[in-house]
């Protein structure tokens, strides 16, 4: 191993590298004590204090010890030294489901065994609040019995992070699997996006190909916005009828996971009550609480700092990209976007002088995020806008504009009249304008 000691901490013996991604490396290892075999993850500290992911990481390690479930990875320990991050992990000893697809489509009965597994395992990761939010064949390891196992909490989020109109916000996945609702920008029930991806690993182990793809990214997007996919022939007809339900790009009317666990098909070979027993009276491990070490050293907040840009986020930058569209007319967008050569301060403090001007309760400025709130003339509702800032390079910003509550004619109104106006030679350029 590079730069590293074939022993962590006195306590882990390392073995072959399993995995690499652009922050971190899986290596297969030893408890030298017990002698269990571990997955352990290795973290390079410096690039994600580089690249701003030190909540993220830390949001990671909150979630997946949160969830201990049969059908989920487990994390044993965390450590960390000055340049690296240890995350010790069960090991799954059958690797990625991913794999075995890419032989080609799985036998039903076989597909219909991992997608039980994987249906209670989200199940229970949203029974503690938790949404996984990128759920795909590669975040799905196989143990040596060949029981499945959920991987990867990297993009998780607890119910606690919705925005006051309870819903999520963030575009985060892969795109192939995410569900419309989480493409169009206008928030997402997490739960409602993760049973959108799991119909699609469905899709996928059933037929050994994906139900949306296209080179050009603009036209599987309206694919899955519209779900236009083809199920084969061979498929049973109880099969395609439960695709079609969970493939609903509607998410207010798509299938519930009661309603998936109540299903016929679902419901083949499935022992529910062994499933409730293994989770009551699973033996306790020799690692029943997450160790967390400490992971980054305190400093002061930056309050200047801003937000960090994901591949949907640059997408959406150009005009010929920008997907709300498809969902909602121009002139009914409860966000607008523009871009900045101003430094990040000089953004803020026009803000916050704008909303003082329309008397307006100035929130706390967390990492380029400003809320602000405004009591209607009506007196029975408020407004909430928010204002995230996210630095494309340095010295070039992005900027959301949103209403995040409140009456939607009103905020267009102060957009227009109040906002738009006030800001002057802050912006280079309207987005879509």
């Amino acid at each position: 191993m590079e730069n590293m000691e074939n022993v962590l901490m006195q306590k882990y013996e390392f073995g072959k590298m399993l995995g690499q991604g652009n922050f971190a490396k899986v290596y297969h290892a030893r408890n030298l004590i017990s002698g269990e075999n571990i997955a352990v993850k290795v973290i390079d500290k410096e690039k994600v204090l580089k690249v701003g992911l030190i909540d993220q990481t830390k949001r990671e390690i909150s979630v997946m010890g949160m969830v201990k479930h049969p059908n989920i990875i487990q994390l044993y320990e965390v450590m960390a030294t000055k340049t690296k991050i240890y995350f010790a992990m069960e090991y799954a000893k059958g690797g990625e489901l991913f794999d075995k697809v890419a032989k080609g489509r799985l036998k039903e009965d076989v597909a219909r065994k991992y997608f039980q597994q994987l249906i209670c395992a989200v199940d229970f990761c949203h029974s503690r609040g938790v949404y996984h939010r990128d759920l795909k064949p590669e975040n799905l390891l196989l143990d040596e019995y060949g029981n499945l196992k959920v991987t990867d909490f990297g993009l998780s989020v607890h119910a606690s992070c919705t925005h006051l109109d309870g819903l999520l916000h963030t575009t985060c996945g892969t795109p192939a699997y995410v569900a419309p609702e989480v493409i169009s920008r206008r928030g997402y029930d997490g739960a409602k996006s993760d049973i959108w991806s799991c119909g699609v690993v469905l899709f996928v182990l059933l037929t050994g190909q994906l139900p949306f793809k296209d080179s050009n990214i603009m036209q599987l997007y309206k694919k899955i916005s519209k779900a236009e996919y083809k199920c084969p022939s061979s498929l049973p007809p109880d099969v395609r009828k439960l695709l079609k339900r969970i493939l609903d790009p509607n998410p207010v009317t798509r299938i519930s996971m009661n309603k998936i666990m109540e299903n016929s098909w679902f419901n083949e070979g499935f022992d529910a009550k062994q499933m409730k027993n293994s989770l009551e009276t699973d033996p306790p491990s020799c690692h029943a609480d997450v160790i967390v070490k400490p992971l980054f050293d305190p400093k002061k907040p930056d309050f200047n700092k801003v937000s960090s840009f994901n591949a949907f986020d640059i997408i959406s930058l150009s005009t010929g990209f920008d997907l709300s569209g498809l969902f909602v007319e121009n002139d009914q967008k409860d966000e607008v976007k523009f871009t900045s050569l101003k430094p990040a301060s000089d953004i803020i403090s026009k803000m916050e002088q704008i909303a003082t001007g329309l008397k307006m309760e100035i929130g706390k400025n967390k990492g380029g995020l400003l809320k602000f709130k405004k009591v209607c003339e009506s007196g029975n509702t408020s407004l909430f806008i928010d204002v995230e800032i996210f630095e494309i390079t340095t010295g070039f910003h992005m900027v959301e504009v949103k209403k995040s509550g409140g009456d939607a004619f009103e905020y267009r109104k102060i957009l227009k009249n109040d906002i738009k106006p006030a800001l002057g030679d802050i912006v280079f350029a309207w987005h879509g304008e």
